[in-house]
């Protein structure tokens, strides 16, 4: 294995390793990269994965981010000649894997690109120039020679509508661009360290492939058909090889849990076009947090039929506003009307502006669906400027108020059917009250807490229990900072008051409050009578909540001769 390594202080570099009989990895490292979409925050950086496999003929398996260009290019062309590459193959054409086909295509204008319908029409909207193209489909084959024939399987929703996976029968590599990735930078090429891949790679899956778990689960079966995979190819973080089938069947695992429900949200949306994609995906994300099954549709291209089965099947449906006019206009609006006609008064409806520059103005679909009897899910979401990170958190917050909704009548029932006498002596474990606070950025959160304890002394440090639906859980992933505020006994009801009430999505949790800023950039509460600084060194699932270890790093108290205000409940299965 090579590696190239740019000036430290860039952050950027690539690699390169053989992966398999004439096949090539080709990694582009950004070390420190912080943001990634709708996710709220990557720990560990990420990896672009790129691939060259060498038969008579020449494949390309995606490119990289354009942050890349000059570096993947000069590795490419020292790889090889680029005017000898046949095909290009093209897994998805979200940007950071597709960032520099313009660019190799420059290289190399005799390449055949290969992709989904889909994804070659994507293409044509950003390449703007003549490609040779060829359009493949499930089970389609194409023969490099060497005995490298590639199988294509059709992955559609994972995480993007054009979503193919490429099956090399020569080497048993299944290449999936983002399935079975995680963003997780680091100069191991495999999968060697299971342990410290492991959360990367669940909160991959969490934030991109679980609002998508059926969909997940249709390419497991197609990939069924396939040979045995030796290795996975994906396109970020490290490859798989010595954990192979075991981070596949995680996903199947995963998968099958996330659709046990008898609650379906149906988001549709209409990829490419604004800024849909990525905020479908952030409302599909809130209701899954709620443990609400989602189901994404593209409302360009999709069988009408299959458009209609999903939407009488649904408890509720959040539609991303299409384009007025263009192309596509007639084929949404079509797909559109079906949705309306399919509707029943039984169900929630929410709408959000793609901010695509011509989107179908809102109210008058509101409308229509209201004189179905329809319930409104949400407010509706409009946005007025480009999206940014309070944007998709504005629509995290809608997309979990809705999945709370549908499984409330669940809950109580749940509640009233406990035995008693557990109930109550469960309730008898009493805890102290505390207020979480963190800010990232624009992101802001809170949270009322009786779930905290000390659990180390050196160093030390607390855990507490979260809820997977609060909103602040996004913000206490590993190596998130945050302020634990604890409560005066005598002088707390105002807080608690304040921060038990509902907020709307999006709304400032900190409005009226006086608030002071900690070392760590979370607000402190003026009221509280201590508060800790904490650093969240790792989480734990536990079902329905996360127990979250933090290191306190810094701390004062207001009132040393105060008391903390301390909770006692009757019941213990609910808050």
């Amino acid at each position: 294995m090579v590696a190239v390594a740019e000036p430290k202080q860039k952050r950027l570099t690539t690699q390169t390793g053989a992966i398999a009989a004439d096949t090539t990895a080709i990694r582009a490292l950004d070390w420190d990269r912080d943001r990634f979409d709708i996710e709220f925050g990557l720990q560990n950086g990420t990896t672009y994965n790129s691939f060259l496999i060498r038969g008579d003929q020449v494949a390309l398996v995606d490119t990289a981010h354009e942050k890349f260009r000059h570096r993947y290019l000069d590795v490419l062309k020292g790889l090889i000649d680029p005017t000898t590459i046949d095909y290009l193959i093209i897994s998805h054409t979200e940007p950071d894997h597709s960032g520099l086909v313009r660019e190799v295509l420059q290289l190399a204008p005799q390449t055949v690109v290969v992709g989904s319908k889909v994804a070659i029409q994507f293409l044509e909207g950003f390449v703007h120039q003549p490609f040779e193209r060829q359009i493949v489909k499930n089970g389609d084959q194409l023969d490099l020679g060497q005995g490298h024939v590639l199988e294509f399987v059709n992955a559609p929703n994972l995480h993007w509508p054009d979503t193919i996976l490429t099956y090399d029968w020569g080497t048993q590599t299944l290449f999936t661009c983002d399935v079975f990735g995680m963003h997780y930078c680091s100069d191991a090429l495999w999968d060697e360290d299971l342990a410290a891949i492991e959360p990367d790679y669940r909160f991959y899956y969490d934030c991109l492939m679980g609002p998508n778990a059926r969909s997940v689960l249709s390419a497991l079966k197609r990939m069924g058909q396939l040979g045995e995979v030796q290795a996975v190819a994906n396109g970020h973080g490290p490859l798989l090889r010595h954990n192979a089938h075991e981070l596949i069947e995680r996903y199947r695992t995963w998968s099958q849990d996330q659709t046990k429900g008898d609650r379906l949200v149906a988001v549709f949306y209409v990829s490419g076009y604004g800024y849909s994609d990525r905020l479908s995906q952030a409302i599909a994300r809130g209701v899954t947090k709620a443990g609400i099954e989602v189901e994404m549709m593209d409302l360009v291209g999709s069988d009408l039929q299959d458009l209609r089965e999903l939407v009488e099947h649904a408890s509720a449906l959040v539609i991303g506003m299409p384009p007025a006019t263009g192309d596509r206009a007639q084929e949404a609006s079509t797909a559109l009307a079906t949705v309306l006609a399919s509707a029943n008064d039984k169900q929630f409806v929410g709408f959000f502006e793609s901010y695509g520059g011509d989107d179908e103005p809102i109210d008058p679909q509101l409308t229509q669906f209201r004189n179905l009897g329809v319930t409104q899910a949400f407010p509706s979401i409009r946005i007025k400027e480009t999206p940014h990170d309070n944007t998709y958190q504005l629509c995290e917050e809608a997309g979990t108020d809705l999945g709370q909704a549908l499984s409330r009548k669940e809950t109580i029932k749940q509640r009233k059917s406990m035995d008693s006498d557990l109930d109550k002596a469960i309730g008898r474990i009493s805890g102290g009250l505390y207020i979480i606070t963190a800010q990232q950025g624009e992101l802001k959160g809170a949270m009322l807490a009786s779930w905290v304890s000390q659990a180390s002394f050196e160093p030390l440090g607390v855990s507490i229990a979260v809820a997977k639906d609060r909103a602040i859980e996004s913000l206490m992933q590993v190596g998130d900072q945050f302020v634990l505020n604890v409560l005066e006994e005598g002088n707390y009801q105002a807080l608690m008051k304040h921060f038990l009430k509902r907020f709307p999505p999006g709304a400032d949790r900190f409005a009226g409050i006086e608030i002071r800023q900690a070392n760590n950039g979370s607000p402190i509460l003026a009221a509280a009578l201590a508060y800790l600084e904490c650093e969240v060194v790792s989480r734990m699932e536990c079902n329905d909540h996360w127990i979250v270890y933090s290191q306190v790093t810094n701390g004062r108290v207001s009132k040393p001769d105060a008391l903390t205000a301390v909770h006692h409940r009757k019941v213990g299965n609910y808050y």
